[in-house]
Order: C-alpha cells, then sequence, then structure tokens
C-alpha cells in the first residue's frame, strides 16, 4: 500500500549519529546524555541521536551540514538530536571506534537505517537520504525496466505513478523528488531509480540530465496497453515538481459556455497559458476530439477548454476557431484561426519560447544580435544555433591533438569523430555522439575520442579525411574502417556494437553454427541488429570463401556475417535444402532462417545480396530507412496510419508479396506518430489530413503521380490486386497537387550593390532597400501571374485521365524529379 507506514512517519523521526565531539557556542542541536535520549523515546515517534565521544577529533564540517539540516527535517516532523558519550553512562552506540563514523536512523526504540556519514556530504544529501530510508513504502527503487513494468501493471486502473531518475542519491534532485512524495506519496505511487538503462528505454531527448515522469495508469483498464506518460521538461526542484502534478491533477478537458476573459483555472495560477477550442453545435463531437488530443499534446504546458460559441454572449469573430490567453494578468484574449492541431501546439510552443526569452534576456551577456541570424535556409544551421548554449558533457570523450593522435589510435581500439567547430552539421553529429558515450559510459571496449580539424586539418588530411563529419574506427592491425550510417545515436551505436567481434565470424563446428543461427552465440548483439547471414562453403572453395569475407568487410558494422567451412558443411546444406556454395539468413526474433544459393561469386554482387537481405517485405518507412528503398526506383505502395497497422493489412501486403503480386512496387507503411513528417506530405497531397489509415500509390521515379485507395473500399487481396490492375490500364485519375514556391525565410542579401554602396549608408538601409525590391519584384511577378489562376481551376476530366500505364517504361515517363521528392 502507498500509505503504508506513512502516518506513523508524519508523527516524528529521529536521525542518530555517532561522531566525535564539537562545542560551538552557535550549536543549534539538543546535547543530551545517553540516558537523557533514550528517556525521551516515545512509541511511533522517532528520535534522532548524535552520539559523540569526548575526545575523539572533531568533524565539523558534517557538523555545520547536519545543523543546516535541522530546519528542513523538523518542517517534515523529524527531530535531531546530539549524545554526549562519558564513561559513567555506557551505550551499544557509543561503542568502538570504527562504528563513529556512522549514521543511524531510528523511529521509536527500533534501528531503521545506518548511513556512512560520507554519503551524507552536505544538506540535500541528509535531507534526501532520510525522507528516502522513511519512505520505503511510497517510493520504489527500481533497477530493471521488468521491475518498473510490474509496478505499472499492478497500478493499471488503480492509481498513477511519478517515475523519476536522478543520476545519485543524495543530488538536490533526489531531495526534490523525495519532498514531492512526502506530499504527495499517499496519492501517487512513487519509483525511483538511478540505472540510466531504464531512462533510454522512455526516450528523453537529453538523458544526460535527471528526468521526471507522470504515468497515466489509472485510465488503463487493459494490461497489455502501456501507460501514457507525461514528462516534466523543467528542472527537477521542488518548486517545479510541485506545480508539475498540480497540472496533472487538473481537468483534462473543460467545457465553458462565458466569456475567456473571465474564466480561472489552476493554469493561470501556476502560469500557463490557455487554449480555447471554438466550438459550433454543428462540430461538436468533432471539436471536442480535437480538445482532448490537443490536451494530451498539451498537458503541463497549457489548459485546453471548449468554448460554445453558441452559448456565450460574446462577439468573437465569425472565422475564429482558436482563442489564446496568456497568464499575465490583464492579458487580452487572442482570436486565432489555426486550421491544424500542429498550428495549435506550435503557437503556444513558440509563446512559451518568447517568454522564457523574455525572462532570460536579462542575464545575457549583453551582446545585440541580429534577430535573424537564427532563421536561416539551413535547418541544421538554425538548430545548432538555437541549441549554442547547450552544455554537452564533452569529458566523456577523449580530445586528439597532432601531438596525441597516432600514440591513441595505436594502442587502443579507437572510435575517433573528426569534425569542424564551424561546421553546422558536425555540430549536429556531435551531440548524438555524445549521446552514444553516455549510452556505452563504462561498457564499451573502444575509446571514444575526436578531433577538430579546424585546429588540426594536417591531422585529418593525412587520414584522408576530405568531408565532415567523419567517424572511423581504428583496431590494431586493421585499417581503419569508416562509418557509413545516418548521422544519428541509434546507428552508430549499432555500428560500434557490431564491431566487437570479428568480421565475419568465424565458425568451428555445427553446433556452434546452429547457436549462431538461433542468435545464442552473441545475444546482446541482436538488440542492434535483427539479422545475420552464414557463409557455408565447402574447404575446396577459396576463393568465392575469400570473396565472402570481402563482402563482410564492406558492410562491416551493419550486419553480422559468419563463415563455416568445414568437411561436414553438407550437413547444414542439407538440412536448410541449399547447395554449396550458399548463405543462410537468421532473423532469430521472428524464429526465420531463409538459404539463399550463392549463383554469383563476385565481391559486389555479394555486397548488393547482403544489403537488400536486410530489407524487410513489408517495412515501416522512416526518414532513416526511406532512401534504401527508394534505390529500387519503384512507385511506393505506401499505407499512412496513425499509430501501428491493424494485423489484416499487414497480411494482406505480405500474402499478396509471396504471390509475387506487388514486385512492380515498394509496399510499406508509415507511421505518423514515430515519423511525424507524414502529417505534412498528407496535407501536400490533400490540402488537409485525410480520414486515416490512408493507401497511397506514390510514383516519385516516374512523373510524380499520387493515387489514392478508393476509401469506400476494404484493403482486401482481391480489391488491391483489381485497383492495381485499373491504374495499369489508366482508368483512375491521380491526385492534383498544389503549386507550392519554395522561398527562402528571409529575402537575399545584394553584396554587390552593399560593396558598391557610399561609404556613408548604413547597411540596415539596404537591406530594407533589398527587401523592398523584393516586394516590388514580387507584385510584379503577381500582376503577371494573373493568368495562371485560371490554370489552377480544375481541368476537364479528359486531361486529369493518366496515360496507359506500362511497367516496362514507368522509370522513362519523367527526367524531372517533382516537388513530391522533396516533400518525401
Amino acid at each position: 500500500m502507498m500509505s503504508s507506514g506513512f502516518s506513523v512517519f508524519r508523527a516524528g523521526v529521529a536521525l542518530v549519529f555517532m561522531c566525535s565531539f564539537y562545542k560551538s557556542t552557535e550549536d543549534s542541536l539538543p546535547e543530551l546524555s545517553p540516558q537523557q535520549f533514550f528517556s525521551t523515546l516515545q512509541p511511533g515517534k522517532a528520535s534522532l541521536a548524535y552520539f559523540c565521544q569526548v575526545g575523539s577529533p572533531s568533524n565539523s564540517v558534517f557538523l555545520e551540514e547536519l545543523k543546516e539540516a535541522i530546519r528542513p527535517l523538523q518542517d517534515y516532523g523529524i527531530s535531531v538530536a546530539k549524545v554526549n558519550c562519558v564513561k559513567e553512562e555506557a551505550s551499544r552506540y557509543c561503542g568502538k571506534e570504527e562504528g563513529l563514523m556512522k549514521a543511524y536512523l531510528f523511529r521509536g526504540n527500533i534501528l531503521l537505517r545506518e548511513f556512512p556519514t560520507d554519503t551524507l556530504f552536505d544538506v540535500n544529501a541528509i535531507v534526501a537520504h532520510v525522507l528516502f530510508a522513511l519512505l520505503f513504502n511510497e517510493v520504489k527503487y527500481v533497477t530493471t525496466l521488468e521491475d518498473l513494468h510490474s509496478i505499472e501493471n499492478s497500478l493499471k486502473g488503480k492509481a498513477n505513478m511519478i517515475f523519476s531518475y536522478v543520476e545519485a542519491i543524495g543530488t538536490p534532485e533526489h531531495r526534490a523528488v523525495m519532498e514531492a512524495a512526502f506530499v504527495y506519496g499517499t496519492s501517487y505511487q512513487f519509483a525511483l531509480t538511478t540505472e540510466i538503462a531504464l531512462l533510454e528505454n522512455t526516450g528523453p531527448e537529453n538523458i544526460g540530465r535527471a528526468h521526471l515522469y507522470f504515468f497515466h495508469c489509472e485510465l488503463v483498464l487493459d494490461l497489455t496497453e502501456y501507460c501514457r506518460r507525461t514528462p516534466m521538461e523543467q528542472p527537477l526542484t521542488t518548486l517545479n515538481i510541485h506545480m508539475f502534478i498540480k497540472t496533472m491533477k487538473a481537468p483534462l478537458l473543460m467545457e465553458i459556455a462565458e466569456d475567456p476573459q473571465q474564466v480561472s483555472t489552476i493554469h493561470l495560477q501556476l502560469g500557463l497559458p490557455l487554449v480555447f477550442i471554438i466550438s459550433r453545435r454543428a462540430t461538436y463531437e468533432a471539436d471536442r476530439r480535437t480538445a482532448e488530443w490537443l490536451a494530451w499534446h498539451l498537458l503541463g504546458k497549457a489548459g485546453i477548454l471548449l468554448l460554445l460559441r453558441d452559448s456565450v454572449d460574446v462577439n468573437i469573430p465569425q472565422h475564429a476557431n482558436v482563442a489564446f490567453r496568456r497568464a499575465e494578468k490583464e492579458s487580452p484574449v487572442e482570436y486565432l484561426v489555426l486550421n491544424a492541431v500542429d498550428l495549435i501546439v506550435s503557437h503556444v510552443k513558440n509563446s512559451m519560447h518568447i517568454e522564457e526569452k523574455q525572462e532570460t534576456q536579462e542575464d545575457e551577456d549583453g551582446d545585440e544580435e541580429d534577430p535573424d541570424l537564427a532563421v536561416q535556409d539551413d535547418e541544421v544551421a538554425g538548430t545548432v544555433y538555437r541549441d549554442r548554449k547547450r552544455l554537452l558533457p564533452l569529458e566523456l570523450t577523449v580530445e586528439l591533438t597532432e601531438e596525441t593522435f597516432n600514440a591513441t589510435i595505436t594502442t587502443s581500439d579507437s572510435i575517433v569523430l573528426f569534425y569542424a567547430a564551424w561546421h553546422a552539421v558536425s555540430m549536429a553529429f556531435l551531440q548524438s555522439y555524445i549521446d552514444v558515450a553516455i549510452k556505452l559510459k563504462g561498457t564499451s571496449t573502444f575509446l571514444l575520442t575526436r578531433i577538430d580539424c579546424a585546429d588540426w586539418s594536417e591531422v585529418c588530411a593525412k587520414q584522408n579525411v576530405t568531408a565532415f563529419p567523419v567517424v572511423k574506427l581504428y583496431k590494431e592491425g586493421e585499417s581503419p574502417v569508416s562509418y557509413a550510417g545516418m548521422l544519428g545515436t541509434k546507428d552508430l551505436l549499432k555500428f560500434i556494437q557490431i564491431n566487437r567481434i570479428s568480421c565475419p565470424v568465424n565458425i568451428a563446428s555445427i553446433q556452434e553454427a546452429e547457436k549462431y543461427l538461433r542468435g545464442e552465440l552473441y545475444t546482446d548483439l541482436f538488440s542492434s541488429t535483427r539479422m545475420s547471414v552464414l557463409g557455408l562453403f565447402s574447404p575446396a572453395m577459396t576463393s568465392v570463401k575469400e570473396n565472402f569475407r570481402q563482402a563482410g568487410k564492406h558492410l562491416r558494422g551493419s550486419v553480422i556475417t559468419g563463415v563455416y567451412s568445414e568437411d561436414d558443411v553438407w550437413i547444414l546444406s542439407k538440412k536448410y535444402a541449399t547447395t554449396l556454395p550458399a548463405l543462410l539468413l537468421a532473423r532469430p526474433k521472428e524464429g526465420r532462417i531463409e538459404s539463399v544459393p550463392l549463383d554469383t561469386t563476385s565481391v559486389q554482387d555479394m555486397v548488393q545480396i547482403l544489403a537488400n537481405a536486410q530489407l524487410e517485405a513489408f517495412p515501416e518507412i522512416t526518414v532513416e530507412n526511406l532512401p534504401a528503398y527508394l534505390r529500387f526506383q519503384r512507385p511506393l505502395l505506401i499505407l499512412f496510419s496513425d499509430g501501428s497497422i491493424n494485423r489484416q493489412y499487414r497480411n494482406t501486403a505480405l500474402a499478396l508479396v509471396r504471390q509475387k503480386q506487388l514486385d512492380s512496387f515498394t509496399p510499406c507503411w508509415l507511421n505518423l506518430k514515430n515519423t511525424p513528417v507524414g502529417r505534412g506530405i498528407l496535407k501536400a497531397y490533400f490540402g488537409s489530413l485525410p480520414p486515416l489509415p490512408q493507401l497511397l500509390l506514390v510514383n516519385l521515379h516516374s512523373g510524380g503521380q499520387v493515387y489514392a485507395f478508393p476509401s469506400s473500399q476494404s484493403v482486401t487481396e482481391q480489391n488491391l490486386v483489381l485497383w492495381l490492375k485499373k491504374l495499369e490500364a489508366g482508368l483512375e485519375n491521380p491526385i492534383i497537387l498544389s503549386t507550392q514556391e519554395w522561398k527562402p525565410p528571409l529575402p537575399a542579401f545584394d553584396f554587390l550593390s552593399m560593396m558598391d554602396a557610399p561609404t556613408s549608408d548604413a547597411p540596415t538601409k539596404k537591406v530594407r532597400e533589398c527587401q523592398k525590391e523584393t516586394e516590388i519584384q514580387e507584385s510584379v511577378e503577381r500582376r503577371q501571374g494573373d493568368k495562371s489562376v485560371s490554370r489552377r481551376e480544375p481541368p476537364p476530366v479528359e486531361l486529369l485521365r493518366i496515360k496507359r500505364w506500362n511497367k516496362s517504361n514507368w522509370p522513362k515517363e519523367a527526367e524531372e524529379s517533382s516537388p513530391l521528392d522533396r516533400d518525401l
């Protein structure tokens, strides 16, 4: 029970310390003899005795911190005292000298906990340790993901949970969590961890600091579902946690029929804005669903209210669908027209960002900067500029110089990041590199290092580094291996972990080969990769075996490869019904082993076979894996889904793949929750977000046409095959894509005219002139383009009808890429 022992705890607690005697005129600690102290003990009330051996060396630093802790401990009903040990009154807590540096926690006359005093290094540590020991039912300490899931499952349908990660016990963040647990421990189950692996599974962006999450388990009735998790984005302080929990206790959504200017909620009291979704009777149900979606996505950031337009006597603009009210007193209500929920979320976050910027402006060092510097055509450069003040734990990697580079890579297995401090992509990737260092802290056999090529250009040139950023792996006696994956944490971590083993692995027996294929030989690596490859060769096939080794080295770090070439290799070839030479593609998680005869023996062909083998038959498309599937230059048969797809859709697609009905397409699906850019793609296709799921055929490599599967039909094998045949016959019309202009966010600077201008002219004047010229030019273009408006009218049906489809000539129909390529 969460409240077990909690009322007893509130009755009073005491902490007993044993240390050396200390005198001070400012000492506020009650000084008692052992007899006096134990005579004050009462059932259900805890006491603190600090046994000081007369004549022992003093521990003045600890005593000062203890005095600082007296007041906060008393606020929580915890008393603190000191007992002077004398020869006349013997006590076992006045015992031997090696026990003098411990602190003892009692309730009544029962010893609860003892601490080495070096763990109570300051007032935060003292308060945190004491509360943590007493709130043993209210705060569960978890070390594994299974423990966390067990607590989560036990709370489903009953209560909510507050889960926090702190870097160590006794930190200020730990104290803040314990103080919150003291207040809210009877209402919520608290869980605490110092294991960073649990935080990684929860998914925060910056795992280098303390975090707190609110688990909404009370609403979950199905044990197979996960509890919703709302992260607290502010630093872990007692006040911030209190405000965060207050917002979690507030109603998720409120309906009002009064003037928004007169509404008062807990959100305004906590300094959070209010968002009003303006609803009509005719659209009430849809508006309520929208409001509920926003309420979950803005939980802890803003209050969401449903404003019934028809029931309120307020002059609301006719076209306004959203009202926004800041937390400041007398702040007017803003009426807005925002036709997408993403725009509402962005508006709230931007307003919060502006407020934070205004609050911290006084703390800045006063350097005035052009505000347009943060708005750049290059989104990576813009992000790096905005994050320029984010502190990274660079000490987790070794910085190399010209003097230390060769010595480091020759004496240890090293990962080296070559970057340039002035290069935006380098600095963005440096954050991912540091995240990898955090994940591998204390576990990696590789030394993670970095070298700034802006400072040490000759070293980088000698290593054949001509672009940034570059990651290379150096192992003793081997040529360096360059990382060729995505510039993100996940893929780089996979590259490092797979390179821990040799490439390819030499398998010595049939039994070892079977363990390798079942994923039992390198169990820890299959969290990073889903497939391993085993090459089967007879002892006489030396040439093709060597080519396979070279192919494996080409893909080193992306796939696990092994070789078996003993005399009894025929046993495996017979078991898996293949002829030598052959490849066995093992997917342990799926329990599948596929055999592929090697009809070709060239290194390049083997590399292609291994690369294609890693691709799924019906993959979830992400930003990372999209290029791998686009290189086939086939139309994408893509299902857009707001979450995981229905099993029926997956089974239908896989069945048609097995029947080779989709050989001319790339069947796939896209989860809008994992890849939000998909919403923008659908809006570009349809003008607004269509009902989901939505099946499309996107012909990127031949004309850029987009075709939508009829929403009135269910996605079955028969309906899908019939629809594709109609497309081939030219009986379906494509979606008409809106024409979009891709302009930079700021006008270009005319540097030549600025150079030719008189020196007396201020640069800002030229910028204004440049902006005016740009506006005049756009105005002229609009007047000249009035005729083009008529082209936007829907064309006749016969013009919409596509040419007769022919699979053999699809890739030749268009030479230029369409705007669709850029969208995807």
